[in-house]
């Protein structure tokens, strides 16, 4: 049975006072033990994030990460750095990073790899445009990045990753897959994860990332193949985030 994951991705949002908020709704919120909750807030409020989550089951995850150890990379963080300062997760590939900063899948890869070798948890995000899922090219693209990250890895650093289908035409602008849309992809992946290994494609978890919120997310997570979500404007939302989590059971 994998244990369902939802994970707040922040973005360039936040700020000390929401930190605060969180960690006091999550002290009473009463999740579900067969839950596991991510928050990745901006660098800046990680530590005030530790402290106030401290004391609830909460894991920390940051956003993404420099592929080098250290060095001479302005405005950089490393793997190490964030493992550091407790940090469980972090998000590699997200179709921000790849649009807006130019991540190709050669640093995606690089990215994830220097996770694993941090001891960090990636979660790997792959997803379509508009114009590639019109053409009829979902699979095609979903698969090539998936396949560019995981294919030179070890098993064993494969079964730490975790895979975010986020279709790029879902994030941010209130449009959503639907279930049925959003499930066939997931199948896909995991069909794929099987010519790795069948083991491994049972076992990993997928998540739906793209426009996830409180009146959408059970019909999603009730899919077979969807095993929780990456949350975008609904995780700054400190009820709408906890109706997320409750609706992962």
């Amino acid at each position: 049975m994998r244990t369902p994951l939802i994970a707040g991705n922040w973005k360039m949002n936040g700020s000390h006072a929401l930190v605060e908020a969180f960690g006091r709704a999550f002290a009473d919120a009463a999740l579900p033990d067969s839950l596991e909750v991510v928050m990745l807030p901006p660098f800046p409020y990680l530590e005030a994030a530790r402290g106030a989550l401290a004391n609830v089951s909460v894991r920390l995850g940051a956003q993404t990460l420099n592929p080098s150890h250290a060095g001479a990379h302005t405005g950089e963080v490393s793997g190490g750095m964030l493992k550091e300062f407790g940090v469980d997760y972090v998000l590699v590939g997200h179709s921000e990073r790849r649009e807006l900063y130019r991540e190709t899948d050669d640093d995606v890869y690089d990215r994830l790899l220097a996770a694993l070798n941090a001891g960090l948890h990636p979660i790997l995000c792959v997803g379509e445009t508009l114009e590639a899922r019109d053409a009829g090219h979902t699979n095609d693209v979903v698969l090539r990045q998936i396949g560019h990250a995981l294919a030179p890895l070890e098993p064993e650093q494969r079964a730490r990753v975790t895979i975010a289908y986020e279709p790029v035409w879902a994030i941010g602008t209130g449009r959503t897959a639907t279930p049925e849309q959003a499930q066939e992809v997931m199948a896909a992946i995991r069909e794929y994860q099987a010519g790795f290994d069948p083991g491994l494609a049972q076992a990993m978890r997928l998540l739906y990332g793209g426009s996830m919120n409180a009146a959408n997310a059970a019909e999603l997570l009730a899919q077979p193949d969807i095993d929780g979500g990456l949350v975008g404007g609904a995780s700054l939302k400190v009820d709408d985030f906890l109706a997320i989590c409750h609706s992962a059971r």
